[in-house]
């Protein structure tokens, strides 16, 4: 917290919308802020970074809709920052273009309050780019103009010189114009632009969902009229509106315009998240359980590895790999307590976690599964030796029973619980609308099943996407047709497997 006279308002821009086009200093402003004041247009993910205890100040405004006052907003500035805190007002895009940001640094600056501005990236550059539209080009324009479609209300008459507008040597990027397109485009006509001129609206520019309408100068408004574009969408006019034709990349990801739904632990999310966000996808988070590390269970093992007497350390998911390996670094220790123990991976995704930790796996199985992981250790020779399992408390028992059987002495040590995660509505109505839900384990495919009150309440088009085949084999005695198993049994197996299918399924409308 600072002191008294440490307080500091940060205008910071959050880019047009996907969050990763926020910059490093918005990310680490945000992180360190005691208040933050936000938009409706701020991506979620941006506040996630938010510290604990931060306060996080809803001042929106949404069309039609009551909303927050901006003389409002500028005395909560001034009173925050006045207070010594370190505020942040994140504002979509950037601060200073149609942000209103210039009337908020006048209210702190006669208020005496200091402040810093952090440019993030326009949606009237982002959004045409992520369309495949450059709002310049060395032999189409050398020229943009950036332009708000919606004025203050409170003026007498428009301050937009639309003969002007219509001469300029260039493009034409406008702001908040979904309402008032057919207005802008027939001004821009009756004025002399060409009727003729390419011309494209880009609907949520950056984040899942984008799609673009293109077509010449005075039909573009009729057009983007018949394919129901909605705000928030950025309209461009100029030569440059042509070359999305070629330019066009989005739309060409393998896996744009799918809606995947991710059900793993909101922990473990992220990477597979990422991934299929970087080749186009909408990811629907849907995390249906949550990890909860048995403390207790994490020093056990610890002490078991510490005697000297384990012979064979058998871990059976990343999870477990994750949550002894960060147990040992908590105490001081690192890989040398395995020394003259053998390690034993379930899988890809296991051994990769333990290579993070810089541990390589002694066997790792072609086939992620117990059976698989059992049948080699049994072959390698077991008999007589202590064999430690640190897993799941509710893991299946069939490596356990398989190593005993085979003689060795076998001690299981529950690290953690899996428990149901609760989804809520918006998360539930993201998730019926989904072309593909993807399972990571049985507990996520019993404990979603719960969570939406049975199969009968699957949604009815998505694809079952499943890593395994002791997950499959779940799911369908659960009822549901599993229509992709991954061959590699982990993440990346996933995804190839979703690669694979998406060429053959149409996306929802």
């Amino acid at each position: 917290m600072n002191g008294p006279d440490d307080g500091i308002v940060y205008l910071v821009g959050a880019g047009p919308g996907d969050p990763r086009l926020a910059t490093v200093r918005a990310v680490e402003l945000i992180a360190a802020a005691d208040v933050i004041m936000h938009d409706r247009l701020v991506p979620a993910a941006l506040l996630d970074h938010a510290q604990e205890g931060a306060e996080l100040i809803y001042v929106g405004k949404q069309p039609g809709r009551p909303s927050m006052p901006q003389g409002d907003i500028n005395r909560l500035l001034v009173e925050h920052g006045s207070a010594g805190r370190a505020v942040v007002r994140l504002k979509g895009g950037d601060p200073f273009v149609f942000g209103r940001g210039g009337e908020e640094a006048e209210a702190l600056a006669e208020a005496g309050v200091r402040f810093e501005i952090v440019p993030g990236v326009t949606a009237g550059i982002a959004a045409p780019a992520y369309a495949g539209i450059p709002v310049t080009h060395r032999d189409e324009a050398s020229a943009v103009a950036f332009v708000t479609a919606h004025e203050d209300p409170a003026k007498q008459e428009s301050a937009l010189n639309w003969a002007a507008l219509a001469a300029f040597p260039g493009t034409l990027v406008f702001y908040m114009g979904v309402r008032a397109l057919p207005v802008v485009a027939a001004a821009l006509v009756e004025h002399g632009r060409a009727s003729t001129e390419p011309a494209a609206v880009v609907e949520r520019g950056t984040l899942p969902g984008q799609r673009t309408v293109t077509g010449p100068l005075g039909q573009i408004a009729t057009l983007a009229q018949e394919a129901g574009v909605r705000a928030p969408a950025i309209t461009v006019v100029g030569p440059v509106a042509a070359l999305r034709d070629r330019l066009a990349w989005l739309e060409r990801a393998p896996l744009f315009g799918r809606r995947v739904a991710v059900t793993r632990a909101r922990a473990q999310a992220s990477g597979l998240a990422r991934r299929l966000e970087e080749l186009g996808a909408e990811v629907v988070q849907a995390p249906a359980i949550r990890i909860e590390p048995r403390a207790d269970g994490v020093q056990e093992a610890i002490d078991e590895l510490g005697t000297g007497r384990c012979d064979v350390l058998c871990l059976t998911s990343p999870n477990g790999a994750e949550l002894l390996m960060d147990g040992l670094e908590r105490q001081g220790l690192d890989a040398r307590v395995l020394a003259g123990t053998r390690v034993a991976a379930i899988g890809p995704g296991t051994a990769a976690v333990l290579k993070d930790w810089g541990i390589t796996a002694d066997l790792v199985p072609e086939r992620a599964i117990a059976e698989s992981l059992a049948a080699e250790l049994v072959a390698q020779g077991v008999a007589d030796q202590r064999v430690l399992i640190p897993r799941a408390a509710d893991a299946r028992d069939v490596l356990p029973r398989e190593l005993e059987q085979a003689g060795a002495d076998v001690q299981v040590i529950p690290l953690y619980e899996t428990v149901r995660e609760r989804l809520d509505e918006p998360q539930l109505e993201r998730l019926s609308a989904s072309d593909y839900v993807t399972f990571t384990s049985s507990s996520t495919v019993r404990f979603l099943l719960e969570a939406i009150g049975g199969v009968e309440h699957f949604p009815e088009r998505a694809r079952v996407v499943s890593i395994g085949p002791v997950t499959s084999q779940t799911a369908r005695d659960l009822g549901l047709e599993v229509h992709m198993e991954a061959e590699r049994h982990d993440v990346a197996g996933l995804v190839d497997a979703l690669l694979r299918d998406a060429p053959a399924a149409a996306p929802a409308a």
